[in-house]
């Protein structure tokens, strides 16, 4: 069968960082006779040229290429390029890892939209990645209608021949930005470029030993030679005028702006900081015309009229009072309705630790002329961002903790501007309500919940928190979409976050009272602090010292919570008492129960709700049931079925 996809990973000492990657290519859905792994070891020094080699002596889909050292990733992806047999390339770096499915949906996606790139959604471990874009999915999308800009790095899947026909390979050597050359060269000659956003396609990784190329202290010389390539491929394939202006000012606001702003100017020594300082101005007077500047956002575009002024000293003293700038964003509300989560908040920036306020009935002016001093520019800033409080947006976004996966929630909110004293002067305040659907998101495990907060020159995260304890809403768990889930706030910062995938006593059910308990009929109820959006079904399993029993039920609205029906095995509960376990996932692979905090006694054709057995018992209890299980192993347990199953 043809190859589909050639994953080709340049290699250079990654150590036990390339286990994950391995790993995560042998778990691909995509059929193994479909695509294969090239390896190309860049003169490694370590133990992994031998690792490779074991790996393709086993795996028939792994391919391993040695070549002498040659300084950076170019060529071993050229290399890896000539070398490939499959209809489209995926570039991936040797301590980064793909989602188990990201080969099959990228391929398929760019096969159905007809693309020569196909962009995956990222999800950044210690490193930031590109979040507007993968905002939702763009089948068709270019450099004017999405911010594919954002995206620079090579991790993309690409059609051979687009890159054969159009004889586009990596410049080679010691250098940097060799892959914005590539990509921006790649975007603006595509015939189409597709953004894959509903899955997690690449997770890129910042080592724990620090050790990544990206994140090493750069010669500025050097890396604005190389960044000067990449602007003369967007002049050589766009005209003059806005586009370009656009795509430049990537560039700008990335690359230059962002390093001479804040806590990441600040942390530079001083020598280092003038010589970066220095470069960054040659580029902006040299290539710049005044309409990049012109589209950034208010603080962004006083940095840059600083340093084309060549104001160093103004640029750091700005640094030093951004320092002070973070959003705050407080929850309301957090109830369970229908089967969703409705997540009230307010979000704004504070200064210094307190509420920043703003000039009332500002009115937007450009910035025609460089701020004369330091208090100018915070001035126009402050009026500006007053003026643009109308674009100004909240969003709730649920990051997963071990992965760092990251999924938009739909959200609505409302712009609020609150007086101050007399009146001069007011705060910004977006009010939002959130909407989570816990089966929305793909996996169990935790999840943060982050407020993006874009108000005048600033996008920023913040963690949903802290929640006051006095007022704090305490939502209980809930079973939506076959899953347990638990909001909870973080102990000891009081932040948010969903647990899915609850079991055992974070559940909340230890609370049950045996008021809350009723049989009735054959006819087991019990009320129960669990929120459920409709009739669910769920497994029961009672528990006595000689036998195990299981009988199926149903979880129905009720109240503040649900309430649990089971007809019971009245017939089969003989003499004694009977613990009662409930399992909410009975469809889940390895369900698994939870003990309800009470246990029914059985005897002379009745059965009656009673206290748990004391620890005694309870081990006693315990130590006969697990007798009972091993016997299981060897017989046929009793299985009372009802309601036809």
């Amino acid at each position: 069968m043809p190859v589909k996809v050639s994953v080709i990973i340049p290699v250079y000492n990654p150590g036990i960082y390339i286990e994950d990657c391995i790993s995560s290519l042998q778990r691909q859905s995509l059929p193994p006779d479909e695509f294969e792994v090239i390896f190309v070891d860049d003169g490694s020094t370590d133990e992994t040229p031998a690792r490779l080699d074991r790996l393709a002596a086993e795996d028939p889909r792994m391919k391993v290429i040695h070549q002498e050292n040659s300084g950076w990733s170019g060529k071993p992806r050229n290399v890896g390029i000539a070398a490939s047999r499959g209809e489209f390339v995926m570039f991936v770096d040797n301590d980064d890892y793909l989602g188990d499915e990201a080969l099959e949906r990228m391929y398929d996606y760019g096969v159905a939209n007809g693309a020569d790139v196909i962009v995956g959604k990222m999800a950044g471990k210690g490193r930031g990645v590109p979040v507007e874009l993968f905002r939702r999915n763009h089948p068709r999308a270019t450099v004017e209608n999405a911010p594919l800009i954002d995206s620079l790095t090579p991790h993309k899947m690409i059609r051979r021949a687009f890159l054969d026909r159009i004889g586009l390979r990596f410049p080679e050597g010691r250098r940097r930005l060799e892959d914005h050359v590539f990509i921006a060269e790649a975007y603006l000659r595509a015939e189409n470029v597709s953004v894959l956003s509903d899955y997690v396609c690449y997770y890129h990784l910042r080592r724990d030993d620090g050790s990544n190329a990206g994140f090493e202290r750069f010669d500025p010389v050097g890396y604005f030679k190389n960044l000067r390539e990449a602007l003369d491929v967007v002049e050589r394939y766009t005209e003059p005028g806005p586009v370009r202006d656009r795509l430049f000012r990537r560039w700008l606001r990335v690359e230059m702006v962002e390093r001479l702003r804040a806590r990441r100017l600040l942390k530079l020594p001083d020598d280092y900081r003038r010589k970066l300082f220095a470069e960054i101005h040659d580029v902006v007077v040299e290539r710049f015309g005044p309409g990049v500047a012109a589209g950034l956002q208010p603080t962004q575009q006083v940095v840059a009229a600083l340093t084309a002024a060549d104001r160093y000293d103004d640029v750091v003293s700005f640094a030093q009072w951004e320092a002070g700038v973070a959003p705050r964003a407080t929850p309301g509300e957090v109830a369970w309705r229908e089967g969703s989560l409705r997540v009230a908040f307010t979000a704004e920036y504070l200064s210094g630790g307190e509420p920043m306020t703003f000039p009332a009935g500002a009115e937007a002016t450009p910035l025609t002329d460089v701020p004369k001093d330091v208090p100018e520019a915070v001035a126009w800033v402050a009026s500006e961002t007053a003026a643009r409080f109308g674009q100004a947006t909240a969003d709730l976004l649920l990051r997963e903790r071990s992965s760092a996966a990251q999924y938009f929630q739909p959200v609505e909110f409302s712009r609020e501007t609150v007086p101050v004293g007399d009146g001069e002067e007011v705060r910004l305040v977006l009010r939002a309500t959130a909407t989570v659907d816990p089966a929305d998101l793909p996996g169990d495990g935790v999840w943060d919940a982050v407020v993006r907060v874009k108000l005048g020159g600033w996008t920023k995260e913040c963690r949903l928190g802290p929640a006051a304890l006095p007022d704090r809403p305490t939502p209980g768990a809930g079973v939506v979409g076959e899953r347990a889930v638990l909001p909870y706030w973080t102990d000891p910062h009081g932040n948010l976050s969903l647990e899915l995938g609850t079991r055992g006593k974070r559940l909340g059910l230890g609370g049950v009272q045996q008021g809350d308990v009723t049989v009735s009929e054959g006819v087991f109820r019990v009320r129960l602090p669990l929120h459920v959006p409709g009739d669910t079904d769920v497994r029961l399993r009672f528990v006595s010292s000689s036998r195990i029993l299981e009988a199926a039920g149903t979880l129905s609205p009720g109240g503040a919570g649900s309430v649990l029906t089971a007809a019971l095995p009245a017939e089969d509960l003989s003499s004694g008492i009977w613990r009662v376990a409930l399992c909410l996932t009975p469809g889940a692979e390895g369900a698994r129960f939870t003990g309800l905090p009470f246990a029914l006694r059985a005897g002379d054709g009745s059965v009656l709700v009673a206290p748990v057995p004391g620890p005694g018992a309870a081990l006693r209890l315990a130590r006969r049931a697990r007798r009972v299980l091993g016997a299981a192993r060897r017989k046929v347990v009793s299985r009372i079925r009802t309601g036809g199953q």
